[in-house]
């Protein structure tokens, strides 16, 4: 019987540092002989930011690397730009700011064999590049959640940090990741379409990745315009309960900060998120675009 082929797919946009450290963990994964492997790199930039660290990264290792370029900055076209060049018959997706395991694959591999599920996900284990303040640490900010082994998911629990898929659950599909997400959530927007379709998703809390966090991400101005962006994107799954929940939340969210201040400033940056994300949920729903298309920095 042939082994089993899995395309290792990295997005990545400007951070040539970051996508090194991916690449040279790429390059060592036990697959118990039950799998081979190869990497497709989307470079997201018209620039071609990421092809001399590929090409360099290329040169030293016996992994198939395929380089390829999605010119508009837009993270779902990048996706499909990636799938277009995937070579396998399953296809796994890491960011490239995220670094796993040895054990990475082979875990996902048997996870998704023993629960014949079309799809697994694992977790992201934040790294710190330095060390963040004291409020950071304590607001958990950066924490994903955890679950056990074979828990099977709903689409809001899922993302394309960490995932391992069967390759045929996108065929047919001219567009498995859709433009009007272009700035996020295109994930979630996948996976709910696929679980619609009769796909289904587990968990294997063993395939870990950690996720390097740089200080600018830890700046109270970034956290809030992320929770903005999240909320505009996540608008475009607002029903008329959540969008009652937003107009609701806001000024009391806004009357308690204040308040808040003394609770520690972890408290008080974290409900200044909330507001934002219901902020951004309103906005999204009035078709009002404050924070633009592009990507956030860092």
């Amino acid at each position: 019987m042939a082994k089993r082929h899995i395309s290792v797919c990295v997005c990545s946009f400007k951070r040539p540092h970051l996508l090194r450290r991916t690449l040279d963990n790429l390059r060592h994964f036990d697959t118990a002989d039950l799998f081979d492997y190869s990497i497709v790199v989307a470079d997201n930039d018209w620039r071609e930011s990421a092809k001399e660290t590929v090409e360099d990264f290329a040169r030293t290792t016996t992994v198939q690397v395929i380089y390829c370029v999605e010119p508009e900055q837009n993270i779902a076209l990048a996706r499909n730009k990636a799938l277009e060049f995937a070579q396998g018959d399953l296809v796994a997706w890491i960011d490239d700011d995220e670094y796993p395991d040895r054990a990475w694959l082979l875990s996902f591999y048997r996870t998704l064999c023993q629960y014949k599920a079309d799809g697994v996900l694992g977790p992201v284990k934040p790294v710190f590049e330095t060390e963040p303040p004291v409020w950071i640490k304590r607001g958990g900010f950066f924490q994903k959640p955890r679950r056990s082994t074979g828990v099977r998911l709903n689409w809001s629990q899922t993302s394309t940090a960490n995932v391992l898929m069967n390759r045929r659950i996108v065929d047919g599909l001219q567009e498995p990741f859709r433009r009007q997400f272009g700035s996020g959530c295109e994930d979630l927007d996948f996976f709910k379409r696929m679980m619609e379709r009769g796909h289904t998703f587990v968990w294997c809390d063993e395939a870990i990745v950690a996720e390097i966090i740089p200080p600018i991400r830890w700046r109270r101005r970034y956290l809030v315009r992320r929770a903005l962006l999240r909320g505009r994107n996540g608008s475009n799954f607002a029903d008329f309960t959540s969008v009652v929940k937003s107009i609701v939340a806001v000024p009391l969210y806004a009357l308690m900060l204040p308040f808040l201040l003394f609770a520690g400033q972890h408290m008080f940056v974290k409900y200044l998120m909330k507001i934002g994300d219901h902020v951004g949920n309103l906005t999204g729903v009035l078709r009002l675009n404050l924070m633009g298309n592009k990507y956030l920095p860092g």
